[in-house]
């Protein structure tokens, strides 16, 4: 029984949704997060079913000074190919006929269950975007602190080492650029982007002894991936010591500088919003924006109180974007992203 009180909705689950006069209650969600990183990617079909390749400039072509009669040497670009693959996450719930008889507004009551879905696969979506591996769990897919964890790496010039000298007590700002030429999620060729919610009605299962009931069931699912196809559009504050923030001591403005022009082709329009070029020179082909916990924003205005209000400091200002108002960072848009952790590893 205690298995099925864990795993299965109940008459206390019923009954901990209504009212004092049996209505639907409305549930405050003391689980929700703020993962804002999820309203801003832009999303693409695969070019391989469930993978997705792309190709990337690695190397340049030789190029030589020219003298009369004399020939030019052959030379070509360096290309290397990339496959990203994708995962899905996936959620069941299943009520009981004989309890769904006695709620009689079933229909309110599951839309609830639906949310309670709805957040539990946003926040792990968010969690694998920044932290996941396919190299240790491969049917879950690779985010980005893989594809930045080294300094030494090709793309280590990427990362900017806030100084955090304790491991596993540090965190991460993040700036990321969305769009087609830079960084974006992908989904299975055939399905769609975001989460799809599949009510099955009623339906005869088992339960562990193999008995038959009848049952309300509906599944939630989300088919996810991410790519990176210039990684100089994506930079990483990391070693942020946490402790050592908190108390003040860490200058977060000055690392965010430097992984500010580390992204390449960024420049900030005359209306405040930032882009980056595109392969063509085309410089609405990405949108640049900031991600860190609520740990780094209070930190961040805790150094914006003690610089004063000169005009010529730069630090976040709320900015109408998109019809809401959102904090920025030279025009960027800056969003809370709760799963980012305070207890990274550090960068090395």
């Amino acid at each position: 029984m205690a298995t099925i009180g864990n795993t299965f909705l109940g008459l206390a689950d019923i009954y901990k949704g209504k009212t004092k006069t049996g209505q639907v209650a409305d549930i405050i969600n003391m689980l929700a997060q703020t993962n804002g990183m999820l309203n801003d990617a832009v999303a693409r079909p695969c070019n391989q079913g469930t993978s997705h390749k792309h190709t990337v400039l690695s190397g340049l072509p030789e190029v030589a000074w020219g003298m009369l009669y004399k020939g030019i040497p052959n030379s070509k670009a360096q290309r290397t190919q990339v496959t990203d693959t994708t995962g899905f996450i996936e959620g069941r719930s299943t009520v009981d006929k004989r309890l769904a008889d006695i709620e009689p507004n079933l229909g309110a009551f599951r839309l609830q269950e639906a949310q309670s879905y709805l957040e539990a696969i946003s926040q792990e979506h968010a969690r694998a975007l920044i932290y996941e591996s396919a190299d240790t769990n491969p049917e879950k897919i690779t985010g980005l602190a893989p594809r930045f964890s080294s300094m030494s790496a090709e793309n280590g010039s990427q990362i900017i080492d806030a100084g955090g000298a304790v491991d596993d007590a540090n965190t991460s700002i993040w700036f990321v650029t969305w769009g087609t030429d830079s960084c974006h999620l992908i989904y299975p060729e055939g399905t769609t982007a975001g989460i799809m919610r599949d009510d099955h009605g009623e339906r005869r299962v088992l339960d562990d002894n193999g008995q038959a009931y009848y049952a309300y069931e509906e599944t939630f699912r989300l088919h996810t991936g991410i790519t990176v196809r210039d990684w100089r559009k994506v930079a990483r504050v990391a070693n942020i010591d946490v402790a050592e923030m908190r108390a003040g001591n860490v200058d977060l403005y000055s690392f965010m500088r430097k992984a500010y022009y580390q992204i390449q082709g960024i420049r900030t329009l005359d209306n405040g919003t930032p882009q980056s070029a595109g392969t063509n020179g085309n410089f609405a082909m990405g949108k640049t924006c900031i991600y860190a916990n609520k740990d780094v924003f209070e930190a961040l205005d805790a150094q914006n109180t003690n610089a004063g209000a000169g005009d010529n400091y730069v630090r976040l200002r709320p900015r109408e974007l998109d019809g809401m108002e959102v904090m920025t960072y030279r025009g960027m848009p800056m969003r809370q992203v709760d799963q980012i952790v305070n207890t990274e590893a550090r960068v090395v």
